[in-house]
């Protein structure tokens, strides 16, 4: 049977272990889900299960994942995600969390709700200003961010108020190579600094210094095998 299961975060609350040590636990409403489609290697050149969770209004959806749900009599549904798998299941199959034993470990992904735009202090958790001495409307001011001449400017990347979300991608090992970017040798950028002279650039695999820059258009980009993530060009 198909390990793997669509759900949402509904609360927190927490429970004591046999020590009496309080242990923080997420509520996650998991399934029921429903296997939507198929995937095979010969049709589609690889194995996975469609799934679908949370049922809606047919409003909420576009005619294509009316039809696509439609067409094997499956109610509309809010969420449509793959599972990489070879398991034998049928469309319209239903999956719960029976599926599961207690005790057994499970990987959880998710993606954290955005914050909007945030200061400092409660995005880096600055320590803000002094809050007596004479300190007026600075309590959560972030101070100095850069030095002095030279260079005379905050460094590209530096921690500040800004839009708060999940942490970007492409910060884990090593650079990747694929496709036709081994083949070119180049080798994508990892958290390369932000600005509009780095967009799409990438430097070539014997330059360790980066002095020598390509730049690749997007469409270049892409069939190179980068990914193009907040103005990073980060690989595959």
């Amino acid at each position: 049977m198909l390990k793997g299961l669509i759900g949402k975060k509904i609360g927190m609350t927490q429970i004591f272990d046999e020590q009496g040590v309080a242990q923080p636990v997420t509520i996650i409403e998991a399934g029921p889900c429903f296997v939507t489609q198929v995937r095979n290697p010969e049709k589609d050149g690889y194995a996975a299960v469609q799934l679908g969770f949370g049922e809606v209004h047919p409003k909420r959806l576009t005619g294509g994942e009316l039809g696509h749900l439609n067409t094997n009599g499956l109610a509309p549904m809010k969420f449509l995600r793959e599972f990489r798998s070879k398991e034998a299941v049928n469309v319209g199959d239903k999956l719960t969390v029976e599926i599961f034993v207690v005790g057994e470990r499970v990987d959880v992904v998710g993606t954290s709700k955005g914050k909007g735009f945030a200061g400092g202090v409660k995005r880096y958790h600055f320590a803000g200003g002094k809050k007596t001495h004479g300190q007026s409307d600075r309590h959560r001011a972030p101070g100095s961010r850069g030095s002095g001449t030279p260079p005379g400017r905050v460094y590209k990347g530096a921690r500040g108020a800004g839009h708060m979300e999940k942490p970007a991608a492409g910060h884990a090992g090593d650079q990747g190579r694929d496709g036709a970017a081994a083949r070119t040798g180049v080798r994508a950028r990892l958290g390369a600094a932000r600005g509009r002279h780095d967009r799409g650039a990438v430097r070539r695999a014997d330059d360790p210094r980066g002095r020598r820059r390509d730049r690749l258009p997007d469409a270049a980009a892409h069939r190179a095998g980068l990914h193009r993530l907040d103005g990073f060009a980060a690989g595959r």
